[in-house]
């Protein structure tokens, strides 16, 4: 697997300016090429998928998924937050989706801490996060309550398609939850 990890590099192995820097770079030659699609914000597919932000997921090549065909929404453990909720009552709302898909993955970041990490934050800071870390334990039990927490919000019209699912890291492949 070929990744984006190298940055460029000057005389001796120098890294040329920052990472942000190798971005705008980037989008300059990606804008070199670019033509408007001619899309608009309407996903063809009419799915909003929640996932988490982990790097090693690359959803639209997991999913099969061209420019166009969804709304993703990502965030650490790709819980479903009130956040989560907002931007997929928007999507249902003002933009047409009709289903949901959750991912969670193994091996995720959020197993591994606990809410003593907001309160570690509050001592160093000294002020307490608004959010909740959400970490979890059991990845397929943390699926089954994001799919709770989206069939049971009023805000959401459309709560008769969503399917959760755990992306294994090791092998690309989903496996799905049943939500009971």
């Amino acid at each position: 697997m070929t990744t984006s990890a190298s940055v460029p590099t000057g005389p001796e192995g120098a890294i040329r300016g920052t990472v942000t820097d190798r971005l705008v770079e980037a989008n300059e030659q990606y804008a070199a090429n670019f033509s408007d699609p001619g899309m608009d914000a309407r996903p063809v597919l009419g799915v909003a998928v929640v996932a988490c932000m982990d790097a090693r997921l690359d959803l639209h090549a997991a999913l099969g998924l061209q420019l166009g065909d969804c709304h993703t929404i990502r965030n650490a453990g790709g819980v479903v937050t009130d956040d989560v909720i907002r931007s997929l009552t928007i999507s249902q709302r003002a933009l047409g989706t009709r289903s949901v898909v959750l991912i969670h993955h193994t091996g995720c970041g959020l197993e591994s801490l606990t809410e003593e990490f907001r309160h570690e934050l509050e001592m160093e800071v000294g002020q307490r996060p608004a959010w909740a870390v959400e970490a979890f334990r059991d990845v397929d039990q943390d699926v089954r309550q994001s799919m709770q927490r989206v069939r049971t919000s009023p805000f959401l019209l459309h709560t008769d398609d969503v399917r959760g699912f755990v992306f294994d890291v090791k092998t690309g492949l989903l496996r799905e939850i049943d939500p009971a």
